[in-house]
């Protein structure tokens, strides 16, 4: 069992047109405000990312945000935040999320949102953490690109285990409940002594 105080939400700082997105967001931001789950995001307070931060503020939550130097510049900042983390890059970024989350979870988003979802799942994959990562599937929104990874496991290039290291739903509440449950394995079966 995870004790998930901690969350991290990779998601769009773009609103999308899809309303079910937001709703789904907004939803999440009161299921982590009920259960007294801190979120960890990218601190922005527009489009999917803004969504569920000022849900759970407005729930009076916790809502931790991290942002690179260079993005505060570009992007609208959350200042209303419980702490704002500010990072010299890109990668300083993930590294903090990684360390300050208990699990993570993925809402629909764009390239960042991607980047940093197989980023953390490949550190899971090679054992670099032992963390849940929950992939909430809102309106068939993620349908092709679980299509596109079980082409991988036909093909030779994802090993079906690894695969299933992704929990998917498309409900927050069994999602979370899944993410508890989760055990990582202990030993990634493809990495001998001598790689490790």
């Amino acid at each position: 069992m995870n004790n998930l105080q901690t969350i991290c939400v990779f998601c769009g700082s773009s609103d999308g047109n899809d309303l079910a997105i937001t709703d789904a967001a907004v939803r999440l931001g009161k299921l982590f405000a009920k259960n007294e789950i801190t979120l960890v995001y990218g601190a922005a307070k527009i489009g999917v990312m803004g969504a569920i931060a000022k849900t759970i503020l407005d729930a009076k939550g916790k809502v931790i945000g991290i942002i690179p130097e260079f993005l505060k510049k570009k992007e609208v900042v959350h200042l209303g935040l419980t702490k704002l983390i500010t990072t010299r890059n890109m990668h300083e970024r993930k590294l903090e999320m990684q360390g300050l989350s208990d699990g993570f979870m993925v809402l629909p988003g764009g390239f960042g949102t991607l980047e940093e979802f197989f980023e953390i799942i490949t550190w899971l994959q090679l054992g670099l953490h032992e963390k849940p990562i929950g992939l909430l599937n809102v309106n068939g929104f993620y349908d092709d690109l679980l299509k596109l990874l079980e082409t991988m496991v036909r093909n030779g290039f994802l090993k079906m285990e690894n695969y299933e290291l992704l929990l998917i739903d498309t409900d927050a509440n069994r999602l979370l409940q899944k993410m508890t449950d989760f055990k990582a394995p202990q030993i990634p079966k493809w990495l001998t002594s001598e790689r490790t």
